[in-house]
């Protein structure tokens, strides 16, 4: 059992859709575009859509190994041609077909001038140059049409779009060698905690090793971002008030966990207060409560200021639903990509209290009857980084649901990364 019979915090904080839209809409895209080659592109933001140069492949093409002819007709059974020659990718057959002739052709290859159908290769024979149709040929021509990709002038990719696998493809194939993209964020990264020491390091009685950092450091990595500046500190105002002051001027944003909350060594969000504005504290969910939102002064401008928590999971579960979004606008996404939502039933029993939103971690499974199941965590303690282990879903459970049994049904925010 859970004991106590509802949350302790209440309804206290902002709902997490509230504080995504309010926070989205004081993130502004940094404009600094960037020339580079397609290598370096992948996961990026394109600055300046693309237009195709020209019509591709750029001519028509079997689609299959056999022999194109030269006609526009479907042939009949027991028609014959006289093979003239052989087209094969990078080695096209340079003369015009007339009627009565064909050539062998292999997938890919251009089709020559006067040629009109393309006959597979296994139902006809070659006998001394002499082509015989000996079964009935489709209807269907097997020719790739010369713009069949795309023809000169057609949009290939959008202003904004995050470029992936496909898009770098497809550009490739239309000839195009270098993009203009939008420079990255630069994150400045602040651990803050009396208690932590460097992983490696020998642990004295009380002190954790901190890990934060590498979590958060390594979703960010998995999400197309990286940590300009990363910095661990201890709960000392003067300290903390000199290192917000360097990130806030040599980064974009400044993302800290820890020393938000209301506690006697909690600085953060008092001093982020005096060098800027705190626009809202605390959310309305679990993981997550101790969450502020603001913007840090520098000598040019107002750098974002994102206090995630100090419970590593609580850390992670907000930077994915609060940061990671504003990370994209910031990096001249057009619109900010969620994790898609999919109705799934529980495949185990979650004890809980009512109280808060929960966004529980899950794993998902397949039954035999193809039906999506999440197998919870047996543990979602904010503290335990183990709860996130081989989780690819979050749970959306409502405030007011207390315990949740095996067959419940609920919404999920799917965890995948896309492969095309």
């Amino acid at each position: 059992m859970v004991p106590g019979p509802v949350d302790p915090y209440g309804r206290e904080g902002l709902h997490l859709t509230k504080a995504r839209e309010q926070l989205l809409q004081a993130i502004s895209p940094i404009n600094e575009p960037i020339n580079v080659s397609l290598d370096q592109a992948l996961g990026r933001v394109n600055a300046k859509s693309v237009e195709a140069i020209t019509s591709i492949p750029g001519f028509r093409a079997s689609i299959m190994d056999g022999y194109a002819l030269g006609q526009e007709h479907q042939p009949t059974v027991g028609s014959q041609w006289i093979v003239q020659g052989r087209s094969a990718p990078g080695s096209p057959f340079r003369q015009a077909l007339k009627a009565g002739e064909a050539v062998r052709i292999l997938t890919g290859a251009p089709l020559p001038e006067g040629a009109g159908w393309v006959l597979p290769q296994e139902i006809v024979e070659n006998n001394r140059n002499r082509l015989t149709l000996l079964r009935e040929a489709s209807d269907q021509a097997w020719i790739r049409a010369e713009d069949e990709e795309c023809s000169a002038g057609d949009r290939l990719i959008d202003q904004g779009q995050r470029l992936t696998p496909s898009h770098l493809g497809l550009l490739a194939s239309c000839g195009i060698a270098t993009l203009k993209i939008h420079r990255q964020p630069r994150i400045g990264l602040l651990i803050s905690g009396d208690e932590l020491i460097p992983a490696g390091k020998d642990r004295p009685s009380g002190a954790i090793w901190e890990s934060n950092g590498t979590l958060l450091a390594a979703i960010l990595s998995n999400i197309n971002q990286v940590v300009h500046s990363h910095r661990i500190v201890p709960d000392q105002p003067e300290t903390l008030r000199q290192v917000l002051r360097e990130l806030s001027n040599e980064c974009d944003v400044v993302v800290s966990t820890g020393g938000i909350s209301a506690g006697d060594s909690d600085w953060i969000r008092a001093l982020v207060n005096e060098l800027g504005q705190v626009s809202f504290w605390k959310l309305f969910l679990k993981p997550g409560r101790p969450f502020a939102f603001g913007h840090l002064h520098n000598k040019d401008s107002e750098v974002p200021f994102f206090g995630l928590p100090g419970n590593p999971v609580a850390a992670a579960v907000t930077a994915l639903q609060l940061l990671w979004p504003a990370l994209q606008i910031m990096e001249g996404q057009q619109e900010p990509e969620l994790f898609p939502r999919v109705k799934v039933t529980l495949a185990n029993p979650l004890p809980r209290r009512p109280g808060r939103p929960e966004l529980a971690r899950a794993r998902l499974e397949v039954n035999h009857q193809g039906e999506l199941m999440a197998r919870v965590s047996p543990s979602q303690a904010s503290s335990r980084i183990s709860s996130l282990l081989n989780a690819d879903l979050l749970l959306e459970i409502p405030a007011n649901k207390g315990r949740l049994e095996t067959g419940e049904s609920l919404w999920a925010q799917l965890i995948r990364t896309r492969l095309f």
